[in-house]
């Protein structure tokens, strides 16, 4: 019988506490006539000169008796223990309901309703008089807040399953002997029945699959590392662990696999994954040996089989890298893994693909998910890694590359490369077509998406090194500080890109029969993510702004940009929907913001309010400049999207209105503290001004043939910079109306003549 959403919030855990207690007493009482038993009777039975049946019959009934107190002593301490601990665990999970339930659910005007299975829904009410329409942001509110409830309802199931399970065991049903299972700690028996569950391989019932894939999810995210080390330990050892996930990456990805055993393996992948990387995290308490690492690296390139007689045999890179798609990994682990296996594609690009199971669904195999390949080159699997391993992303191209050999032994000597943003971004550089599919090369549509995947994931691993999250992190997720090595990984970005603008570009059936499309136009959703995050650099750079100068800020280390490259990288970046969508919302978010600080902030500078205004405006107006032009000949010069593309990409893009507030935090003080988060603005307002202003920046043929740089975007940037003084306006009551014209007056002059810098630097760097 499933634990209910009832169950959960309305038991009164004191009971449970109380039981603990008294079973801590036991534990000591028998803790102390245990060692009464061996030290007392069994002793001076062990010391006694017996003679006839007393020799044997009276001395084996003492030392058995002595020896059952001991085992009730370690039985009842095992009970205790595993009781503790799921007190614990349940006290904490029922006070994280409460707080979904009484505070978030309450403050949302959600009900939340029990509708069995273990499982509830959430709904708005329906109120006389209301029309029961929702924003998105509601919507988005109550499916977090459901998926939440659920998730605690789930993993709190789990652990009252193992605590039943666990104290079966200590128990053992047995009236007359106490010798059972014994466990140190709840985990322990958790550990237990996970290695239980994985040795039965493929012969693992759907069930039994979910039962494994639950007790994973919610142990793998402990802080000490003591489930997922003695999980991976449990399994045998590396290739055992290799060999356990390809038997059920296999089993459940065959062609007569139900969708049901599909979805558990995908969810298996994701489980051992967040669990390896948890078990090789070095700071932990609890971590699997250095040498771990040291044999993955080894079995790397060599063929993994786990069945008797088996013909076609993986690498073991192929199979590791499907787990390395999901956790943040520690950097000692992961980057001589990730630097071996680079170096092995850069000797021999086609390696790990002459075995791939070619006429199969791209979903077999070791990358179950099929997300950006199939899993048979390792490189986009750890490419993938790095991009949720920020740590570790970051030392991987900012720190000079070490040189191995193809054993994964560390080797004298440079590799043959500076950097590995070098070596990627090298015109020589094979990315492969990673697909099962036969004569892949006849589908020139499929080529093209396969060819993709290793610069998409190349992009991924770019932002993860260079913001500091991982590249998919929540929307929500806070803003990091931009340390030295990151600034400058984001320089040499720019400066590669703006000096080679073909690298990335996209031409699309366009009408440039001269240019070709470049080998990297997959990461600029990526870059355009990048450029978001450092926008207060880009301003910067536009302008050629003093570094001293704190009008446009940098978050952490400044990136110092090259003007020259910054325009070209801007321009070329900016043709892709989702990069222009991040930029054009960082850009106006940030330009708010500025223009706040002019108006409400302090300042000892002489010159007129007005002009202050007008410089605040300028660079962004600039990039928005820059983003009409690169839309105007991504729509009708490349031919690569149009501008109902551009304008669906924008609403996935607003994340980055309160996390460029939230970087402003520190500059501007919290004055007026927004849903409880101290931002400067109303945010719902400026995304919505944002998207105004993207679905207004349009274009037609006739437009872009006459000039570029007059577009509607013109247009939308003068609304954006008078909306800016608007909202800044909002919160100060000191200002005449008079003034306040003037300031609108010169925001808007200044963002309508640097709109036609931008685009004209555009237009002008496209033809050099």
């Amino acid at each position: 019988m499933a634990l209910t959403f009832k169950d959960l919030v309305e038991v009164d855990f004191g009971k449970l506490g109380a039981a603990v207690a008294d079973w801590k007493k036991a534990v000591d009482g028998l803790k102390k006539s245990a060692e009464s038993a061996r030290t007392g009777m069994r002793a001076k039975s062990d010391s006694a000169h017996w003679a006839g049946v007393n020799a044997t019959v009276t001395r084996e009934f003492v030392a058995k008796t002595a020896e059952e107190v001991s085992d009730l002593h370690a039985e009842a301490d095992s009970i205790y223990r595993v009781l503790d601990d799921g007190h614990t665990q349940l006290v904490a999970l029922q006070k994280r309901m409460k707080t979904a339930v009484g505070d978030d659910a309450s403050k949302l005007g959600i009900r939340v309703e029990d509708i069995g299975d273990g499982k509830v829904r959430c709904f708005f009410p329906h109120v006389r008089g209301d029309t029961d329409e929702r924003t998105q942001e509601q919507l988005d509110s109550r499916q977090e807040l459901e998926s939440r409830i659920n998730g605690i309802l789930a993993e709190a199931a789990e652990v009252d399953g193992s605590v039943a399970r666990a104290l079966a065991k200590s128990h053992g049903n047995d009236r007359h002997n106490a010798g059972h299972s014994t466990y140190g700690s709840l985990n322990d028996a958790e550990v237990e029945r996970a290695v239980e569950l994985a040795r039965k391989g493929d012969k693992m019932s759907d069930a039994e699959l979910r039962e494994l894939n639950v007790l994973l999810r919610f142990n793998s995210k402990e802080d000490d590392g003591e489930f997922a080390t003695g999980f991976y330990k449990g399994l045998g050892g590396p290739e055992k662990a290799l060999q356990f996930y390809a038997e059920m990456s296999i089993d459940g990805t065959s062609g007569d696999a139900t969708k049901t055993r599909l979805d558990a393996v995908r969810d298996l992948q994701k489980v051992m994954g967040y669990t390896l990387a948890n078990a090789t995290d070095s700071h932990h308490a609890h971590h699997l040996p250095d040498d771990w690492g040291a044999q993955f690296r080894r079995l790397g390139t060599q063929q993994i089989g786990w069945e008797r007689g088996q013909w076609n045999k993986p690498y073991g890179y192929q199979v590791l890298g499907g787990l390395l798609r999901y956790g943040n990994y520690d950097s000692k682990f992961l980057n001589p893994i990730a630097e071996h296996i680079t170096q092995l594609h850069k000797k021999d690009p086609y390696f790990f693909l002459s075995n791939k199971p070619a006429g199969n669904p791209d979903t077999y195999g070791f990358n179950p998910s099929g997300k950006l390949g199939t899993g048979n080159d390792p490189l986009n699997s750890v490419l993938e890694s790095l991009g949720h391993s920020p740590e570790a992303a970051q030392k991987f191209f900012t720190e000079a590359p070490t040189a191995y050999d193809e054993d994964g032994t560390e080797k004298k000597g440079d590799p043959g490369f500076k950097s590995y943003l070098d070596l990627f971004t090298d015109k020589d550089f094979k990315w492969t077509v990673d697909t099962n599919a036969t004569n892949v090369l006849a589908d020139e549509d499929k080529t093209k998406a396969a060819l993709n995947f290793g610069p998409e994931a190349l992009g991924h691993a770019l932002e993860a090194a260079t913001t500091g999250r991982p590249y998919d992190s929540d929307a929500t997720a806070d803003a990091i500080r931009h340390s030295g090595p990151q600034a400058q990984l984001v320089h040499d970005i720019v400066d590669k890109f703006g000096e080679n603008p073909d690298l990335i570009r996209h031409n699309e059936n366009g009408d440039l029969d001269d240019e070709e499309t470049g080998p990297l136009y997959g990461l600029r959703g990526s870059l355009g993510d990048i450029t978001a995050e450092y926008m207060g650099d880009f301003q910067r750079a536009m302008y050629q702004e003093d570094p001293s100068s704190d009008l446009f800020p940098t978050f952490g280390t400044a990136a110092a940009l090259d003007p020259n490259h910054t325009a070209r990288f801007l321009g070329e970046v900016g043709q892709d929907p989702d990069a222009y969508s991040a930029i054009t919302t960082a850009q106006q978010a940030y330009t708010t913001d500025v223009v706040d600080h002019v108006i409400n902030g302090s300042s000892h500078s002489t010159a007129s309010l007005d002009g202050r205004v007008d410089a605040a405006v300028a660079p962004g107006s600039a990039i928005a400049g820059v983003m009409s032009d690169a839309r105007a000949h991504a729509i009708y010069h490349y031919h690569t999207a149009s501008d109902t593309e551009f304008n669906e990409a924008a609403a996935d893009k607003q994340k980055w209105v309160n996390r460029i507030l939230g970087m402003g935090i520190e500059k501007v003080g919290e004055r007026v503290p927004i849903a409880g988060a101290p931002l400067e603005w109303a945010s719902e307002d400026i995304q919505e001004s944002i998207m105004k202003s993207i679905e207004q920046d349009t274009s037609n043929e006739a437009e872009t043939q006459a000039g570029d740089e007059y577009t509607q975007g013109r247009t939308a940037a003068l609304d954006s910079a008078r909306a800016a003084v608007d909202h800044a306006l909002a919160k100060n009551d000191t200002i005449d109306p008079d003034t306040a014209d003037d300031l609108r007056r010169a925001a808007r002059t200044s963002a309508g003549r640097s709109h036609s810098d931008g685009a004209q630097w555009k237009s002008e760097s496209s033809k050099n």
